[in-house]
């Protein structure tokens, strides 16, 4: 087994340092008095939380969460605890946005950290759809059925469930095409490009069959002609994380590492897909190495908490090693820390509720729709 420290480069060190501020009583607490404090709040809420955890949440936060996985996996299992008030959603707003859409009307959905955010959702500003929806209607473009990836706001999610389309995640996206194609003749896929290409392409869709629309050009840079041959438009978007990950990683693992297997995240770019073994969801990625061979080594082209998480626990009998040397570690989710848990926790018990997430009720209804589309595809 391997385990990789991520180093922060200058521009993920100054967004990890813009956390939301805690009461210095919250500070400079040693690991052990946290993790005694937080078992005694969650034992003192009982039934009435459930902490949620996405896989890519350091260990020191997961490890208190009552359900783990990514937002797919999530997003279904909230059902499953109507009898809980609070959900501290350990992961990033749009999460926490989409269970606060799903919840019960007695549930409050909380984020440990407001400043929680994602680089990719905030690619696609409802503006910008709204404008690209104008221009694609003024190129006299039909047929087009629009699909954004779960990581995205609530406010594109509403607009794109009004106009007949659906949300989609890396466990569903190929489903989630299928789905759309039986409705339209064309995709417009948001925010993220390299899954919607990586998705399409292994459908059989042709990369020239593809076109990206960029929201900072007029009519997305494209000409009419070249959007009426395409049967994906995609958005320019992209995981800060997984675009990390390149084709040259992977020859220079191999030669390190000779017979490893490499498997990435669909959010990766397509050359990389390509060099790779295997490609899926972080909840296949999971499977695959922990199902292969004991004795198996791998490269994992995907956030390094969990990376290290298959290689210290999950999968201890295999060589587990980040696919990026330096390791990719999300800086936003990482701003997630237990102190934030236990700040949130302690303030439950004392009957406080701090950084609930509420979605508008004028886009609740058709961000419901769109989830739940996304929910009852197989």
């Amino acid at each position: 087994m391997s385990s990789t420290i991520p180093l922060l480069n200058e521009f993920e060190a100054a967004h990890i340092s813009e956390r939301q501020a805690l009461p210095d009583r919250y500070l400079g607490l040693s690991d052990a008095e946290m993790d005694a404090r937080i078992a005694v709040a969650r034992a003192t809420l009982a039934q009435r939380l459930l902490i949620l955890g996405h896989h890519y949440q350091r260990d020191e936060v997961i490890k208190f969460a009552d359900q783990t996985g990514d937002s797919f996996r999530l997003a279904r299992g909230i059902a499953s605890r109507a009898d809980a008030d609070y959900i501290v959603f350990c992961g990033v707003h749009f999460m926490a946005e989409s269970a606060d859409v799903l919840v019960a009307p007695h549930q409050r959905v909380i984020l440990p950290d407001l400043a929680a955010g994602c680089s990719m959702a905030d690619m696609a500003a409802p503006d910008q759809l709204e404008n690209c929806w104008e221009e694609l209607t003024q190129m006299g473009i039909p047929g087009i059925v629009p699909v954004t990836y779960i990581n995205s706001a609530a406010a594109i999610k509403a607009f794109v469930g009004e106009r007949g389309g659906t949300v989609c995640t890396s466990s569903n996206a190929g489903a989630t095409l299928r789905w759309a194609f039986e409705r339209g003749d064309k995709v417009l896929f948001l925010p993220d490009q390299h899954l919607g290409r990586n998705t399409a392409y292994k459908m059989g869709i042709a990369l020239d069959e593809m076109v990206v629309w960029d929201p900072h050009e007029m009519f997305g840079g494209l000409e009419p002609e070249q959007v009426a041959r395409a049967k994906m438009i995609l958005w320019k978007g992209h995981c800060s994380v997984h675009e990390r990950f390149s084709v040259q990683q992977i020859a220079a693992i191999r030669t390190q590492h000779p017979g490893v297997r490499v498997i990435v995240h669909p959010e990766v770019p397509f050359e990389v897909v390509e060099a790779a073994d295997d490609c899926g969801s972080t909840e296949y990625i999971i499977k695959t190495v922990t199902d292969s061979p004991v004795g198996s080594i791998w490269a994992v082209g995907t956030e390094v908490h969990l990376v290290n998480r298959l290689a210290d626990a999950l999968a201890p009998d295999r060589t587990v090693l980040s696919l990026d040397r330096f390791g990719c570690l999300c800086s936003t989710m990482f701003r997630v820390s237990p102190n934030h848990l236990l700040w949130i926790l302690e303030e439950l018990v004392e009957g406080r509720v701090h950084n609930q997430i509420v979605v508008p009720d004028d886009q609740k209804h058709w961000t419901r729709v769109a989830l739940d589309r996304m929910l009852s595809i197989q």
